[in-house]
């Protein structure tokens, strides 16, 4: 039953000619699907729906050839075959009684057209301005007969949205796209009418809004996307110009490393206020997101007046059925964004997205796989054409036979791997011994959760100990570090081996196959292991050596500098966290280092160790240097913790193993005890491991499944 206290997430909301039935709003967000996967987007969407959310909206949408966003996959509306793909998602939408919105886009200088070749354009002629990219090409220069032409391109894509069943068309004004560029003053200097005063410079939004308001007619609402800051007094004076013409707004901040900010920075609802004073300012209604987790933090901000609809975009990635659970009253049943920005990471990298928190996203169409359910454990079978609707098949996808009847299953190890096997396994209805060495259950999870600014990484193992408490079938045995004659007399049907991996104490990563070329005596070397059980460190100033380049080698070099050591983070890469360049979270990291007082040697390899420096060498020029330090922390590789399989391996190779076990597939290493990876990648192999239990994979039919382009 829900919540009397949510009730005003779930009244019904006038915008413009429609209305959502309800006030929870999945903004605008990549998925890296776009037009090459239409049919992998509609699903994905498409469970959104199912999940309760009222508004569900596309990526950003290009208008037109000259906004082309290759390599990554954005939703174009350039043509009728867009509209078929569109709609698509729209069917799927409606289906489940939401709204489907779509977001026009006009590229501008940040662009690179690397698939029609054609220049991108901007308001002066400079240099492509995604610093992710540092493409070399330069935007062209527009004039009045391009924006005549801007103009006429937005108005057929509105026409053509209308005609691909969207209720909602988005006028995007912000995000440093081309109509960022003619309200930023530092960059628009033009002396005609969309150029010098605030009125001039808003004047092409506001042409739009209105040339989309009379294409759609009351066919559509007209929503605008619009940043505004406390900060920044001429974004309102900007909004106040525009106040009451759309059908809604859908309002950020002009920094994205605020709005997208990773949860090592920024917390739910950081900049409520910003979108507060704009509210006072219109009488339309106002979305805003804020990686809103919280039911009771939603339903503040509605009842407070901050805004009117609650925008999610990560929430909505991590549990498509956050607004049917808490209309359920399931609140803890949530499985809450942990603001990681793996999602934001796979998209930038040219992939369809992912999820840590849900291993199901992205796989709604191509494997069939739900956020909330998952085949039974005895199931009839399955054709290998594979499933005519993903997401409502139960038991199994294309590729697989399921003949699994319920088995006792042993998983060794509760870390992200483990808890997931044992969590689908358990809810398939087979019986489960889960068995963790240590007193805390969540493995790396619960250690690095305890990191700076890592406190939400803890929700990847509290939700998933949530759910195997309320599955009977699932028994959990804590400080129980089984060895492979424990497992032959637990006689188990099959073996999951879930034990993680190890931080190694030597510098063979990316830049070195061979490791440190030498060790003289007395020199310290300390394992990551050290920070991570929390023992005591006594050596004064450290090198934390970062050959990962991702999140570790920053909050270790933290939490050693809140420990009260000297630190030095020596890279081989451009800047520390370069991975941050892919969840958005590279600059706030390292200003964080800075302010820290953490030193940061860039480009630098190390290659010797002694007792009081250490030996580098430049990665670019091979020139060799020394740092003075009392010990070396290597965050380079991890080794999988094989002991246990490789144990088992052999006792099955003799022949000493119940008969249960003799296949080759009754024994299986999942996640870091298979190949180190993200906490992402853990939870998936769990997943994984879960779901195709009892059923024969041909893998090249599965992963091989692919989306393809609507016909007439």
């Amino acid at each position: 039953m829900r919540d009397p206290r949510h009730d005003i997430l779930f009244d019904p909301i006038r915008i413009g000619p429609v209305t959502a039935k309800n006030r929870f709003y999945q903004v605008p967000h990549c998925t890296g699907m776009g037009w090459r996967r239409p049919q992998m987007l509609a699903a994905m969407r498409g469970v959104k729906a199912e999940g309760g959310w009222g508004v569900v909206n596309t990526e950003f949408c290009s208008v037109h050839p000259t906004s082309d966003n290759e390599a990554f996959a954005n939703a174009t509306l350039w043509n009728d075959e867009d509209v078929r793909a569109n709609r698509l998602m729209t069917d799927a939408v409606h289906e489940h009684g939401a709204l489907a919105g779509v977001e026009l886009w006009l590229g501008g200088g940040m662009v690179m057209n690397l698939a029609t070749r054609l220049p991108s354009y901007g308001l002066r002629n400079r240099p492509q301005t995604d610093s992710g990219v540092y493409n070399p090409g330069q935007t062209r220069k527009i004039d009045k007969k391009d924006i005549r032409e801007l103009r006429r391109w937005h108005r057929d894509a509105a026409l053509r949205a209308v005609e691909a069943g969207f209720d909602i068309v988005y006028v995007y004004a912000t995000h440093g796209y081309l109509l960022s560029e003619f309200l930023d003053a530092s960059v628009n200097d033009r002396s005609d009418e969309y150029g010098g005063s605030l009125e001039n410079r808003v004047r092409i939004v506001r042409e739009l809004i209105e040339d989309t308001r009379e294409a759609v007619g009351d066919r559509a609402a007209v929503a605008t996307r619009f940043s505004v800051a406390l900060d920044e007094p001429e974004t309102y004076d900007a909004f106040g110009l525009l106040a009451d013409l759309p059908d809604l707004w859908d309002l950020t901040v002009p920094d994205y490393s605020i709005e997208m900010g990773s949860s090592r920075f920024v917390k739910e609802g950081d900049f409520g206020d910003s979108i507060a004073h704009a509210k006072t300012l219109t009488d339309r209604p106002v979305v805003a997101v804020g990686r809103y987790t919280s039911p009771d933090t939603m339903a503040q901000a509605l009842r407070t007046g901050q805004q009117d609809l609650i925008g999610a975009a990560r929430p909505s990635i991590a549990d498509p059925f956050l607004p049917r659970k808490i209309d359920e009253g399931r609140t803890g049943d949530i499985r809450e964004c942990i603001g990681c920005n793996i999602c934001y990471a796979h998209d930038s990298l040219g992939g369809p997205i992912r999820c840590t928190q849900n291993p199901t996203m992205g796989e709604e169409w191509r494997l069939g796989w739900h956020p909330e359910r998952v085949p039974p454990a005895v199931a009839a079978t399955v054709s290998s054409a594979g499933p005519t609707t993903g997401i409502d098949k139960a038991a199994g996808v294309g590729g697989v036979t399921d003949r699994g009847e319920p088995s006792r299953m042993l998983v060794v190890g509760a870390g992200p791997a483990g808890l997931e096997a044992a969590r689908v396994l358990g809810e398939r209805g087979h019986r489960v011994m889960l068995a963790e060495a240590e007193r805390q259950l969540g493995g790396r999870v619960s250690r690095e959760s305890r990191l700076p600014g890592l406190a939400e990484w803890a929700r990847v193992r509290d939700w998933r100990i949530g759910q195997i408490d309320q599955l009977e079938r699932v028994e959990v045995f804590p400080e129980s570090r089984l060895t492979a004659a424990d497992v032959v007399e637990l006689a188990p049907s099959q073996v999951i081996i879930a034990t993680g991996s190890v931080w190694a104490a030597d510098t063979i990563g990316r830049h070195s196959g061979t490791g440190l070329e030498t060790v003289s005596p007395g020199a310290t070397i300390i394992s990551v292991e050290a920070v991570l059980d929390q023992q005591p460190i006594e050596a004064g100033h450290l090198i934390v050596y970062d050959d990962d380049h991702y999140y570790m080698g920053s909050v270790l070099a933290l939490s050693l500098r809140e420990r009260g050591h000297a630190v030095t983070l020596v890279t081989p890469a451009g800047k520390p966290c370069e991975f941050g360049v892919f969840t958005g979270e590279v600059y706030q990291s390292n200003a964080r280092l800075f302010g820290a007082g953490v030193e940061v040697v860039t480009n630098t390899m190390i290659v010797g160790a002694g007792p009081r420096s250490v030996t580098t060498e430049c990665s670019l020029s091979g020139r060799r240097g020394e740092i003075a330090c009392d010990g070396l922390m290597p965050v380079t590789r991890r080794l999988p913790r094989l002991d246990l399989y490789d144990e088992l391996r052999a006792l099955q190779q003799s022949g000493e193993v119940p008969d249960d076990l003799r296949s080759a597939d009754a024994v299986r290493r999942i996640g870091d005890a298979e190949a180190p990876n993200t906490i992402a990648a853990a939870v998936y192999a769990g997943y994984r491991a879960g779901v195709e239990l009892g059923q024969t994979v041909d893998l090249a039919e599965r992963f091989g499944r692919r989306d393809i382009r609507i016909p007439a």
